[in-house]
């Protein structure tokens, strides 16, 4: 990593036979993940361990958020056979704890919410004692879908609120908080039972105040598990790294949380969403 990175983000390379057999399954079927299409520095870490997160409905996005990685722009209809070779990687590499992430399709008529559900319910038939974890779009903030998805069962809903409602309008322009929030609301009342989660990235200009708020109102809308990480600029033409938060806010944040009433929290220089996602929810369970 750069030199100007600070020393708690200097993070070593691991590589070694199993990063190599994750590698070539999921070439061989041609399945993506988020982590090489969003540059996630634990990437040579999770694929050593034969670990990944799988990126359905294309590796195009429909919007282009200021922070991602993903390319933007005009996608190809979903591939009917998609949800079958997610399958078949989570099978091959012997995954007890699936993590499923798309990019956002504002272009289906469902946001891609079937696509969503025809992969849990693949994954729950060929992998029943494998626990599902569902990373997921706004959907346009839709009841009727996200009721698709959860009632498929998964495990995990997960949907992202990103940032502090105050930093929308430069890194998440075409999102909005209040329907990120609405999400979260909706899958946690619905018929599912499922643990809901969301993930915060900070060094982007927020104030301490404004993450606390922000764990107050996911709280207020029944999230269960907290992820809080530090924002890395993927490239020039992205938005821009305001601060290097020190490990010792993040745990004064993870602390706040618990106070909360999260039920898990990962709070750290280098968490992301999934970033050892199966050990998280051995502590929830």
């Amino acid at each position: 990593m750069s030199a100007r990175f600070p020393p708690w983000l200097k993070k070593g390379l691991t590589f070694n036979e199993v990063s190599d057999r994750t590698k070539n399954i999921l070439a061989e079927l041609g399945v993506e993940t988020v982590c090489q299409q969003a540059r996630c520095p634990n990437l040579s870490e999770c694929f050593s361990r034969g670990r990944a997160t799988f990126l359905i409905l294309g590796d195009i996005c429909t919007r282009d958020c200021r922070f991602c990685a993903i390319r933007s722009g005009e996608p190809s209809p979903p591939e009917r056979d998609e949800p079958a070779r997610v399958v078949l990687a989570a099978e091959r590499l012997g995954l007890r704890h699936v993590v499923i992430t798309s990019v956002t399709r504002d272009d289906l008529p469902d946001y891609g919410a079937e696509h969503f559900a025809r992969t849990i319910r693949l994954l729950k038939y060929r992998l029943p004692q494998a626990r599902i974890e569902v990373l997921v779009p706004d959907f346009g903030g839709r009841k009727e879908y996200i009721d698709v998805v959860i009632e498929a069962g998964p495990d995990i809903f997960n949907h992202n609120v990103e940032t502090v409602p105050r930093l929308y309008k430069d890194v998440r322009q075409e999102a909005d908080y209040g329907r990120s929030l609405q999400v979260l609301k909706l899958a946690k009342e619905g018929e599912g039972k499922v643990y809901t989660k969301s993930g915060l990235m900070v060094g982007l200009g927020e104030e301490a105040t404004e993450v606390y708020q922000v764990m107050e109102d996911l709280r207020g809308v029944g999230c269960d598990c907290l992820t809080i990480g530090q924002y890395l600029r993927p490239s020039n033409r992205h938005y821009p790294v305001h601060e290097f938060i020190h490990p010792d806010r993040f745990k004064r944040y993870e602390t706040r949380a618990y106070e909360l009433g999260f039920t898990h929290v990962s709070s750290g220089p280098f968490v992301r969403s999934s970033y050892q996602a199966e050990e998280a929810f051995g502590m929830v369970s």
